[in-house]
């Protein structure tokens, strides 16, 4: 009964359940399975299948695509209250992209079978679900873009303002520490061109980086987006 009480509350904190029915949380408290990943594990692999839905309860998750010579490209990063895998279990088909734990994350993981139960029982949960789809499919149409007509520049730019949120002081800081590497793997470029960039964005005071790693970033770093 622990557990069940555990799952509910659980249930409860994620906006995907929030609008459950009393009857309808409870129902999937029963069958939901809470899992913990290390730091470097991966949640799903690109190219194979996992039939669950993967929902974040704290951590944070990078989600990624490699080609067949082993280059890889960041497409985003995922956060408390996320979910992810529901691509697979709605069209039956392997993971596009593999999603693996930049922190110790854990997860609840709610099987194929409940998981189209819930869409189809509760028009909530299925809205949910799809508005969720349409603002990945908009980020990704925007990457796309950023990749066809944006320099360097401007690609290494609209990167650090994604990432960035307003601090209680009004400024725009990222929080998470964020490698020259890994801004090249947002952005298709090398190593080496982004540490140019981003030494040319400090000189010119569009970033200021702490001896933690945290950057506060000038909201005219828009003008070069």
């Amino acid at each position: 009964m622990t557990t069940m009480v555990s799952n509910l509350e659980l249930l409860r904190r994620v906006p995907l359940f929030a609008l459950l029915t009393a009857a309808q949380a409870e129902l999937i408290s029963r069958v939901v399975v809470k899992r913990r990943f290390k730091r470097g594990e991966a949640l799903v692999e690109q190219d194979s299948k996992s039939d669950a839905l993967f929902i974040l309860l704290n951590g944070r998750v990078r989600v990624l695509t490699t080609d067949k010579r082993g280059r890889e490209v960041i497409l985003a990063t995922l956060r408390t209250g996320d979910h992810l895998g529901e691509m697979s279990l709605i069209d039956n088909q392997t993971h596009s992209a593999t999603v693996r734990a930049e922190i110790q994350t854990d997860v609840l993981t709610l099987g194929r079978v409940e998981f189209l139960r819930c869409l189809q029982d509760n028009s909530s949960v299925a809205y949910a679900v799809m508005k969720r789809l349409v603002q990945r499919l908009r980020q990704a149409d925007q990457k796309i873009e950023s990749l066809a007509l944006m320099d360097v520049y401007g690609r290494v730019a609209r990167a650090l303002m994604e990432h960035a949120s307003e601090g209680p002081d009004g400024a725009l800081v990222i929080r998470d520490k964020l490698s020259r590497q890994d801004i090249a793997k947002m952005v298709g470029a090398s190593r080496e061109m982004v540490s140019r960039v981003m030494k040319d964005l400090e000189e010119r005071g569009f970033v200021q980086t702490d001896e933690a790693g945290c950057m506060t970033v000038k909201d005219r770093l828009l003008q070069l987006t």
